[in-house]
């Protein structure tokens, strides 16, 4: 099984969202910050090979659709995915299935590509039109319903011609997709994300999405203020990393500019990361 990192790009959240009720005197030792409190949090997707015929992607990072209303996140070094696929040796349409952990915009907006129109009038057509899309359903019904915390990381248009095609895939439970490739469902950030758990006869590794979205929020009370339920976002991230170092697994951060991958150790109490790891990288 060959598994890559991509970075789609990176842009600026605050610190004080970004680690919710800790003191920045505490969260500034651990991730660094500019003179605005802006943290740089990477768009990472994972890159899947099963060896016998799969061709996965989880997450997508923003695209480029949305730039203009999203520009309060100033945006930078933005990587066009068709082309970066390209690069190791990926067409679009060899791609089988699409795992989006959940729906806020910086993980699903290259899902549909936006082209203009004769009219004037805009087409959004899928990125990936061969695959199938693994969303859970809990997360699907809070995209087309949400609350107000989260109505303004959400846009239709990055998923309506998945739906319209047939290619979108509800889960309601922990779901297998292939041998090696498990869909594990997590609430907290949002309702119903998944994290895809990735083994290998070396070693699993788990995409963590926004349950732990940085090294830096391995410690179970460093909460972001983004998420919706913070008792919730405790206890499901507590369950997380409990098995992952019982059974030495790797967690992958999907913001963390700094640090993608590592092992966590449990000192007392207390979770830690433990050491780095790497994987095929290129992005």
């Amino acid at each position: 099984m060959d598994i890559q990192l991509i970075d789609t790009g990176f842009f600026h959240a605050d610190g004080g969202a970004m680690f919710g009720a800790i003191p920045k005197t505490a969260w500034s030792r651990r991730y660094p910050s500019d003179e605005q409190n802006g943290c740089i949090l990477a768009m990472r997707t994972l890159l899947v090979r099963d060896g016998n015929g799969k061709i996965v992607l989880v997450d997508n990072g923003a695209g480029n659709k949305h730039l203009k209303q999203l520009s309060y996140y100033n945006f930078f070094d933005l990587v066009d995915l068709k082309e970066e696929l390209q690069r190791r040796g990926v067409a679009c349409e060899e791609v089988t299935d699409i795992i989006l952990t959940h729906l806020h915009f910086d993980h699903c907006g290259y899902t549909t590509q936006k082209e203009e129109q004769p009219d004037g009038k805009p087409l959004f057509k899928m990125a990936f039109p061969n695959a199938t899309h693994w969303v859970s359903r809990t997360q699907w019904e809070n995209f087309l319903h949400p609350n107000a915390l989260e109505a303004d990381s959400y846009f239709i248009e990055n998923m309506q011609a998945t739906y319209d095609s047939g290619k979108l895939r509800l889960i309601e439970s922990d779901t297998n997709l292939c041998p090696g490739i498990d869909l594990r469902l997590f609430d907290g950030h949002t309702p119903g994300q998944i994290a895809p758990y990735i083994t290998t006869p070396k070693r699993t590794y788990v995409f963590a999405g926004d349950v732990i979205p940085l090294a830096a929020s391995v410690s179970p009370l460093w909460i972001s203020a983004y998420d919706t339920c913070p008792v919730v976002s405790y206890n499901e991230k507590v369950r997380m990393l409990e098995e992952a170092t019982l059974k030495k697994q790797a967690i992958i951060y999907c913001h963390d500019a700094y640090t993608q991958c590592t092992t966590v150790k449990k000192v007392q109490d207390f979770f830690k990361t433990d050491q780095k790891v790497s994987l095929f990288s290129i992005g």
